[in-house]
């Protein structure tokens, strides 16, 4: 197959949904798939190295639920669009979030292909989806097939618009982080390490983290939290509230390339994620539980559909530092469980590689391909 796979976010800036794309791309390339990345781009001229990845459009910063999008809102891509699409010829054009504007909605509008979206994102409500669903619906209904990653993601979206949905999850680099590494020295004398990732901004948690942290210092001496993740806006905040309070062995190790994070969590004894909500899946637990750690999280969006309490971790409701002190109390007090916790994730994260969802998607493609022609087949 011809495959276009559209974001409407800067391909040059991390991401969830970049990284998601990315894995697609090199999965469905290996599988002898001819795949295309439309995507904005900051740096346009880092991406013409790589002629697989077509830049249309340059992003801007814009605020979005409590975190950053990075998206192109040019009302002039069609002509750019229409070239593209008539040079490639796709047979399937994929599109992650393809109510975002603009790239997608354009490519949307101009699209012949079998046309596939995949709505990645959970929230309570949406305002832009709430006033602008007439006018969207044009759009959504030039979908031939539509991906949520997460039961989350499809109950939020089929608020707005009904229909059927595929659900397909994320998919992580499982055996990367199932590889025993070497730990890091640095922690590696005799304390129990509590682990952080995720990007420093308000709707991850991290002061609630903190705070559970902070009672969990006067009962458990031998501890320390490692905080991984670029700062979103909340660094300087966060590490004076810990001076201020006097919290002691709290770390902020900033941003971490990919490549060396399985070290992090192969030192780690136990994962936290105390995000206060918006989160339709959670690869950072499945990076965890692949590294066969036990998890504390927040029982928010897409995290039961990954972690069954009692079993691969505990979940405590959002915003609650004291369960949350108490879940991680629990933890820290019971090896046994910390490694059969850690076991269970382990098999599970397994499930997720990239590969069998890879593979899903493209059975997915066909089956739609197939629709097509017996719907344009004479006799039909």
């Amino acid at each position: 197959m011809k495959i276009a796979i559209v974001s409407p976010y800067d391909f040059s800036y991390p991401g969830g949904v970049t990284s998601h794309i990315s894995h697609l791309q090199s999965n469905f390339t290996q599988m002898g798939h001819q795949v295309r990345v439309l995507a904005p781009s900051s740096k346009p001229y880092e991406m013409m190295a790589n002629p697989d990845v077509i830049t249309v459009g340059k992003p801007t910063p814009i605020p979005a639920s409590g975190s950053i999008a990075r998206i192109t809102l040019s009302l002039r891509l069609a002509k750019r669009v229409k070239e593209i699409l008539s040079q490639e010829q796709f047979d399937i054009v994929h599109l992650h979030e393809p109510l975002v504007p603009s790239l997608p909605i354009t490519v949307l509008r101009f699209s012949t292909a079998v046309n596939v979206g995949t709505f990645h994102a959970y929230h309570d409500k949406s305002r832009a989806y709430f006033y602008a669903r007439r006018i969207l619906k044009r759009w959504f209904r030039k979908l031939d097939g539509k991906i949520a990653v997460s039961s989350a993601a499809m109950e939020f979206v089929s608020r707005y618009f009904p229909g059927y949905y595929n659900v397909i999850p994320n998919g992580i680099d499982a055996e990367r982080f199932a590889i025993p590494q070497p730990p890091l020295e640095e922690y590696c004398d005799g304390k129990l390490n509590i682990l952080f990732v995720g990007r420093l901004e308000k709707r991850k948690g991290l002061k609630y983290l903190l705070c559970a942290f902070a009672r969990l210092k006067k009962q458990f001496s031998g501890i320390r939290l490692v905080v991984v993740g670029p700062d979103g806006g909340l660094l300087a905040g966060l590490q004076r509230w810990v001076e201020k309070e006097k919290v002691p062995d709290v770390i902020f190790v900033g941003f971490v390339p990919f490549e060396q994070l399985p070290r992090y969590y192969q030192t780690a004894h136990i994962f936290c994620s105390p995000a206060t909500g918006q989160e339709s899946f959670g690869i950072v637990l499945l990076e965890a539980m692949a590294a066969a750690k036990p998890i504390v999280a927040s029982r928010i969006g897409g995290y039961p559909d990954l972690i069954t309490h009692g079993r691969e971790g505990l979940l405590v409701e959002p915003k609650d530092d004291e369960a949350l002190a108490a879940s991680l109390g629990r933890l820290l007090e019971d090896e046994t469980l910390r490694h059969s916790m850690g076991l269970r994730g382990q098999t599970k994260a397994a499930c997720y590689s990239w590969k069998p969802i890879s593979s899903r998607i493209l059975d997915y493609y066909q089956r739609l391909l197939e629709e097509r022609l017996s719907a344009y087949s004479p006799g039909a």
